[in-house]
């Protein structure tokens, strides 16, 4: 009789082994949707002020790039990875008091940073958001324009992401990506990396361009959702 329950019990735990060990194994599949990892930069954490270089404005052509974006008075835009907020200031300025700046960093640290700037500059219209890595954190339909300075390279989720910030965009919305040609782990990325992130994200590719010298900057993208 003893015997009998022994192998009884060996019986059920040889059946249940499999099931345990394949639930164990499947929560540790790669979150990418591609199913691998690409090399990325670590985010930068260090002296913020280095983003407000002078003669940047020119370099960047940054209003040229506003207007491609459809940065206008009353729109509300989107920055992620706004560092020291060096973009969001100007795009503020461009939307006016009707429109609105969201100001998007994971580093905590930035984002207090842009807070007192906006304060101290007299920006009601910007407002910051501490972010997940691959989260913007925005809500629902709230943004018509989207741009990512010299920050999709740092980005370890970059499809989550991008798959994320869609449910953010208004009807027509742009996202615009300003970076260099990279290997991912060298503070740049390959253009057609970028291009073919965002299409398993669900976006097209609108624009290209290539005016975008300063700072070491080799192109800027621009996308809209693919319906």
């Amino acid at each position: 009789m003893l015997r009998r329950y022994v192998f009884a019990v060996a019986l059920v735990v040889s059946l249940c082994t499999p099931t345990w060990v394949y639930s164990q194994s499947s929560t540790q599949a790669p979150s990418r949707s591609t199913g691998e990892h690409r090399k990325t930069s670590e985010p930068y954490t260090g002296d913020l002020s280095i983003f407000e270089s002078e003669g940047r404005d020119q370099r960047l052509q940054i209003n040229r790039v506003m207007d491609i974006l459809g940065i206008t008075l009353g729109k509300n835009v989107a920055d992620i990875g706004a560092g020291s907020g060096w973009f969001a200031v100007r795009a503020a300025q461009k939307t006016g008091a009707t429109g609105v700046v969201y100001a998007v960093d994971i580093n905590p640290e930035a984002i207090r940073y842009i807070a007192n700037r906006a304060r101290k500059e007299h920006l009601s219209n910007v407002k910051t958001i501490l972010s997940k890595a691959d989260d913007p954190m925005l809500l629902a339909a709230s943004v018509d324009s989207v741009l990512l300075l010299k920050t999709y390279h740092e980005v370890a989720e970059p499809i989550i992401l991008l798959r994320n910030l869609r449910a953010s965009l208004r009807p027509g919305a742009k996202v615009g990506i300003i970076d260099r040609n990279g290997n991912g782990e060298n503070h740049g990325v390959g253009k057609d990396v970028v291009i073919r992130e965002a299409k398993q994200a669900g976006y097209k590719l609108a624009e290209q361009y290539d005016f975008v010298k300063g700072d070491n900057m080799d192109y800027f993208l621009v996308f809209i959702a693919d319906k």
